[in-house]
């Protein structure tokens, strides 16, 4: 794979990036089956919010998405929650799990079906400073007061499921389950206009 053809590939996954927040309370059974690396499928809608705040649950999915669609004109009673959605089908690289004072961050990058191989195989500079800032992220909210909407009970039964594997902790996507690092791009690295969205 050529440089060209690996850059439209990050062109694909990380133009127009936003982050989007996802807090639930999951066992440390469910969260412990995470790996960095891993390759999810989440088979139903993602539901999500743009607005991020406070935890007080002990799960926080943040998900790098450049797909979310805002749901607002279908479903107008959910508009308070800042609510996004994937479709059905969406896939994810667990990029970082970040762990403080009890509570964890699962950080998701959404990527395009056709490119899982790709994201599989591959490791990148890009990856590694949005991880950075994703963390960052974490520390500065943590403590922070958590949005007043998404502690209604409507919204937290939304999200309370894991994302890429049933309730039972049985992931989706038996395959691309780990890293191997096989693809390396730090070529991309001066193009940081992708993660601007800090």
């Amino acid at each position: 794979m050529n440089n060209k053809e690996i850059a439209e590939i990050y062109n694909q996954t990380f133009g127009g990036l936003t982050l989007f927040y996802r807090d639930t309370n999951l066992s440390e059974d469910l969260i412990s089956k995470y790996e960095i690396g891993q390759i999810l499928l989440e088979r139903g809608f993602t539901d999500m919010s743009f607005k991020g705040g406070g935890i007080s649950t002990n799960c926080r999915y943040l998900i790098a998405s450049a797909f979310g669609k805002d749901v607002s004109s279908i479903m107008p009673d959910t508009i308070e929650f800042g609510h996004t959605m994937l479709p059905s089908g969406a896939y994810f690289k667990v990029l970082d799990i970040y762990k403080v004072d009890g509570k964890s961050q699962i950080f998701l990058l959404n990527i395009p079906e056709n490119v899982t191989e790709f994201f599989y195989k591959a490791t990148s500079s890009v990856e590694n400073d949005i991880v950075i800032k994703a963390r960052e992220s974490f520390d500065s909210k943590i403590n922070s007061e958590p949005i007043a909407e998404l502690e209604k009970d409507e919204w937290k039964n939304r999200i309370e499921f894991p994302i890429g594997m049933s309730e039972k902790g049985e992931f989706f996507n038996q395959n691309l389950t780990k890293n191997n690092s096989e693809i390396k791009t730090n070529s991309l690295k001066e193009n940081k206009s992708w993660w601007k969205f800090w």
